[in-house]
């Protein structure tokens, strides 16, 4: 591997947000492929403490339900306008269901294989006064046998689709995620990653991945200054043959690293909620706006827009085509 330090630092100008028309949005085609999950919230009062044990006591007054995981990543493609195919296991039970029919109201095209021995995955949430107070999770890992035939069915519906994304949420979804990213390079797709875990390596080719600031450092390890993060960051992205990493950084912003450089996209001043599922958002903007045509620099801006709105929401959220583009000229 052969860096200078010149192609390691140099550091880009982010244009500015890009307004898109709905039309060139609602043409993106977008696959999406990874882990589903259901995100269950009860909503209630703490006035006490137990008697049993020194834990507060929730008072649920209501409850609601909102896809997870990649369902919901297929549902903020909806939300832009994006026709969005969501490609997964799911078990034979209630929850999965719920899923299926929230999937069906949504608009996302499903493509559902049921597995009888898998629970499909619940986080539970309990929340009080816009603070989470525990989060209890339901969870196994499907058949292998399962998931070859989500392969064979996942080669047959490249064709019909633009943009390849694979949302892992390490509960087995993506075991096959190597072959499937050869299969999208090799139709000439665009794959865009949302990695979990320390093994990089299985994502090897793929065209841009968007890990968080905790996962990156996982990996690379803890960077001492810009340039280290960048020396780090352009290392790993040619190691494993991407054409682009995304580095989210919360308040930080965004910094996309490619062979041109380092561009580095400022986080929109907002009041912070809840970052959960704001990777989702990210990502499926980054993939609806590269399916519609635009360059990658445009499109890591409008993600960044899209994930600093969503934060400012409780809980797994979406972002729609009026809030993305309201106060562009």
């Amino acid at each position: 591997m052969t860096s200078t330090a010149t192609s390691l630092t140099r550091t880009v100008q982010a244009p500015g947000v890009p307004k898109v028309p709905r039309e060139a949005l609602t043409r993106a085609r977008v696959l999406i492929v990874g882990d589903v999950m259901l995100d269950r919230y009860w909503f209630g009062d703490v006035n006490r403490i137990s008697p049993e044990a020194p834990v507060p006591v929730v008072h649920v007054k209501r409850n609601e339900e909102r896809l997870g995981g990649a369902a919901n990543v297929a549902l903020n493609a909806t939300s832009l306008g994006a026709q969005a195919g969501l490609l997964c296991v799911l078990g034979e039970d209630e929850p999965a269901e719920r899923v299926v029919d929230m999937l069906d109201a949504s608009g996302v095209t499903a493509f559902v294989t049921r597995d009888a021995d898998l629970a499909t995955t619940i986080k539970l949430r309990i929340v009080s006064r816009q603070q989470q107070l525990l989060r209890i999770d339901f969870e196994n890992q499907p058949a292998r046998e399962v998931l070859l035939a989500v392969l064979d069915q996942y080669r047959q519906l490249l064709a019909s689709y633009d943009v390849v994304l694979l949302s892992d949420y390490a509960k087995g979804g993506l075991t096959h995620v190597q072959p499937m990213i050869e299969a999208a390079r090799a139709a000439g797709k665009a794959v865009l990653v949302d990695p979990k875990g320390s093994d990089y390596e299985r994502y090897r080719g793929a065209t841009i991945l968007t890990p968080n600031r905790a996962e990156l450092q996982q990996v690379v390890g803890e960077w001492r200054s810009e340039d280290d993060l960048t020396s780090r960051a352009q290392n790993l992205r040619e190691s494993l043959g991407l054409e682009a990493l995304l580095l989210t950084r919360s308040e930080e912003g965004m910094t996309l690293f490619t062979g041109g450089g380092a561009l580095h996209v400022p986080a929109q001043a907002r009041e912070v909620y809840d970052v959960s599922g704001a990777g989702d958002t990210v990502i499926a903007t980054l993939a609806a706006a590269l399916s519609a045509g635009l360059p990658l620099p445009q499109a890591v801006v409008l993600a960044n827009r899209a994930g600093s709105i969503v934060v400012g929401k409780l809980g797994t959220a979406t972002v729609d085509y009026n809030e993305l583009f309201s106060e562009l000229t």
